[in-house]
């Protein structure tokens, strides 16, 4: 698993470089990131912590200090369609914005924005964005 085409902070700390598989990505000052981990495409910001088996498409943003959990799902795409031409297809990013906390195996879908300090909690699906500082849970999820 490769870290490839990518701007990486020297204080940055991958636990199994061998382990992660990174590309064409920008990662700042400070950042953790466990095993496991795909980041492709995309900007993460200092002082996060990525957990294990977390996947992170092109496009993403993750701004400073957001934390996330293990096997947490970013997608990129609303509607996936094998079947329609590559050059159709757009991207539809994520943006988690500073401090918000993403429970373990929650999924983020396409085009949604996590506000500052929000919080995502474990198992919840994200179809919408969240405000900040809000607590969401469940499937969809919803405020709590």
């Amino acid at each position: 698993m490769p870290i490839e085409r990518s701007k990486i902070h020297q204080s940055v700390r991958i636990w199994h470089p061998e382990l992660v598989n990174i590309y064409d990505s920008e990662i700042g000052e400070d950042t953790r990131i466990a095993s496991f981990v795909e980041i492709g495409g995309a900007k993460i910001g200092s002082r996060c912590k990525i957990e294990a088996h977390v996947f992170i498409p092109p496009g993403t943003v993750v701004e400073d200090q957001v934390f996330i959990g293990p096997n947490s799902t970013i997608t990129n795409d609303k509607h996936p369609d094998l079947l329609k031409s590559w050059d159709g297809w757009e991207i539809k990013p994520v943006t988690i914005k500073r401090g918000a906390v993403i429970g373990a195996n929650a999924v983020i879908v396409a085009g949604v924005t996590i506000g500052e300090e929000a919080n995502i909690a474990a198992g919840a699906i994200v179809t919408k964005d969240v405000p900040p500082r809000t607590k969401v849970k469940g499937i969809p999820a919803r405020p709590y």
